[in-house]
């Protein structure tokens, strides 16, 4: 139980070197960390892109016509969510180091459960906008702060494959979602409500229940984890340098002038949109994409899940070969040709259904797989908790506007051929490796200046 306490900052003075542990013991508390870190925070962001992607598939059933949505109320209603979701994402992360990760967590996800409950039974496009925006609110803090917590708990050559699998709860929320929505579909007019609304309903009382173990399960920051004896914080603070989360104290107005003076941090945040952007038009538009295809509804949820399945077994490869080689250009830039491939075929082939969904698949393992290294790579190359804090919030807030432009990019006027969708795709995957290319350029460039000035310490800091 990862119920947590406070305990007394140690100074940089007392911790011990990193090789206090034997080989054998470092091993057994990486595996005591895996299991009390990324399970719980895994099942939680599951559950909460659930609830905020659900939406895709209720569009594909009776919810437009029942609410009466017209021209593109349906996309305004997806991309209202991410107004309050880009907002507060830093102020989240500056409370969840307040109240500790195991309540924060818990209450977001809690407030997100209730709304999602409620949206079950909204009765015209107002309540759709309310709750949308609700959603956002609420879920503002999650996906940050998770990363911004799994940050502390492993060094560089460590993370990589820690933050693919929790990245991998997107894609399978994704999958699943299908999964799930192609088994509720069938229970059209039970108790006198749509199958829709039995969507909202049902995965709003599995995110309640997922708000409730978060309370016990959420582990804090390694310096207040009760699960740890005192040898292995100390070993885990001295190894990641988590020290920092205490002795830096509170973000302040010149630690956020300072961080925006870096051009770094805007292309990191650039990064992600150009990632988030396609990521977010797909996991929305896949259901209503396939459908094109000529399947019935259960057939399109069903036909949904194999592209992300496809995405999360390229991931866990991509994530593996990233930490073994201690690089993350060529792993970012091997998926955006995937994706610019795939949207290529999308654009020019109409008649072949398996070629058509072949490229769909190589969108979705595109889309997907670069996005767990663009976070880790931009996120490791932050140093101290401050920089975290305000980096990890930035980035994903920035780069979710993505999410507010693809609920616009797909539109039904467009369909079946979708060409302006796949063309704005394609602009934005061509950015993020002009954008992953000038971010290389700039860590070069300080690693070089670092090496002249004799500071090593960041010459070793900025990875590639």
């Amino acid at each position: 139980m990862a119920r947590c306490y406070r305990h007394a900052a140690e100074s940089t003075s007392t911790l011990p070197e990193a090789d206090t542990l034997s080989e054998v013991e470092e091993a057994k508390l990486m595996r005591k960390i895996d299991l009390h870190v990324l399970p719980m925070l895994f099942m939680v962001y599951l559950a909460a892109f659930l609830d905020r992607s659900n939406i895709s598939n209720a569009l594909t059933m009776s919810l437009p016509q029942e609410l009466g949505l017209t021209a593109q109320q349906p996309n305004t209603a997806l991309a209202v969510f991410f107004v309050p979701y880009i907002i507060f994402e830093i102020p989240s992360n500056v409370l969840m180091k307040k109240f500790t990760p195991h309540i924060w967590l818990s209450l977001c996800i809690l407030g997100f459960g209730i709304v999602m409950l409620g949206q079950g039974f909204i009765r015209n496009y107002s309540g759709l906008i309310a709750t949308r925006f609700l959603l956002g609110f609420f879920e503002a803090g999650i996906f940050p702060g998770s990363f911004y917590l799994i940050s502390f708990w492993y060094k560089r050559e460590e993370s990589q494959k820690r933050f693919t699998v929790y990245f991998c709860s997107v894609i399978l929320s994704s999958a699943f979602g299908g999964l799930l929505a192609s088994a509720i579909a069938k229970m059209d007019g039970i108790r006198g409500l749509s199958n829709w609304r039995w969507i909202f309903i049902l995965e709003g009382i599995l995110t309640i229940v997922v708000a409730i173990a978060a309370f016990f399960f959420v582990s804090d920051f390694p310096s207040d984890a009760s699960w740890l004896s005192e040898t292995e914080r100390q070993f885990v603070l001295s190894k990641t340098r988590g020290h920092e989360i205490e002795s830096e104290g509170k973000v302040t107005r010149q630690d956020l002038i300072e961080f925006f003076k870096d051009p770094k941090n805007y292309l990191g945040a650039l990064m992600y949109f150009s990632v988030a952007a396609p990521v977010y038009a797909f996991a929305y538009f896949t259901p209503t994409i396939v459908k094109t295809l000529g399947y019935s509804v259960v057939q399109t949820q069903l036909h949904s899940v194999p592209p992300f399945a496809a995405a999360f077994g390229l991931c866990l490869v991509l994530a593996y070969l990233s930490d073994r080689t201690n690089n993350r250009l060529p792993y970012v830039l091997f998926p955006a040709t995937l994706l610019i491939a795939g949207l290529a075929i999308l654009m020019t082939t109409h008649t072949n259904f398996s070629v058509q969904y072949a490229g769909l698949c190589l969108v979705c393992m595109g889309a997907f797989s670069a996005g767990p290294t663009v976070i880790c790579w931009y996120l490791m190359n932050l140093q101290g908790h401050k920089q975290r804090t305000i980096g990890s919030g930035w980035m994903i807030g920035f780069g979710n506007t993505g999410g507010i432009l693809a609920p616009f990019v797909f539109l039904s006027r467009d369909a079946p051929y979708y060409h302006p969708g796949y063309s704005v795709c394609m602009a934005v995957a061509v950015l993020g490796i002009v954008v992953a290319l000038s971010y290389t350029s700039f860590v070069l460039w300080e690693r070089r200046r670092a090496r002249i000035e004799g500071v090593t310490e960041k010459t070793h800091a900025l990875s590639l």
